[in-house]
């Protein structure tokens, strides 16, 4: 009998639980296209946020008036941030797990255009991540393939 309620209990905290080990699964670092940058996705209270945590390029190239010191979010449309360093910066947030391994309503930022745009991250397997940034409707927008 003990071990018919070790099992039942068993199964039943894993049914339980499957939809947060599932929600789970975009945590970590991922590589952008070009490899490009790392960004390091983690949960934020409910939600789920990434920054940059990596960059190929971190200081401005030569012929740039800032040659040879680290990249700064320059585009920003606050000029209060402007001088922040592009490593670090939280470029992703308030995204919503839905249970089919999509996770939407979140917000990416460009830091090339200094933009903010509505996204949603679909987890096509445990190393391919489609991150879709749009306007409106996610029809009108941009994906780009992510890897870990």
């Amino acid at each position: 009998m003990r071990y018919l309620l070790a099992s039942f209990f068993f199964v039943y905290s894993s049914w339980l639980f499957a939809g947060v080990g599932a929600a789970d699964a975009v945590l970590g670092d991922w590589t952008t296209p070009e490899n490009k940058s790392k960004v390091k996705i983690y949960q934020c209270g409910a939600r789920y946020c990434g920054k940059i945590v990596w960059l190929k390029e971190p200081l401005f190239e030569k012929g740039h008036a800032k040659a040879g010191q680290p990249k700064v979010d320059d585009e920003n449309p606050d000029a209060g941030m402007r001088m922040r360093p592009i490593q670090g910066i939280e470029l992703m947030r308030d995204f919503r797990f839905n249970g089919e391994n999509v996770w939407e309503d979140g917000k990416i930022y460009d830091p090339e255009n200094g933009k903010t745009y509505s996204c949603k991250m679909t987890l096509e397997n445990n190393s391919t991540l489609k991150v879709r940034g749009y306007i409106g409707f996610s029809l009108l927008g941009r994906t780009s393939i992510w890897t870990r």
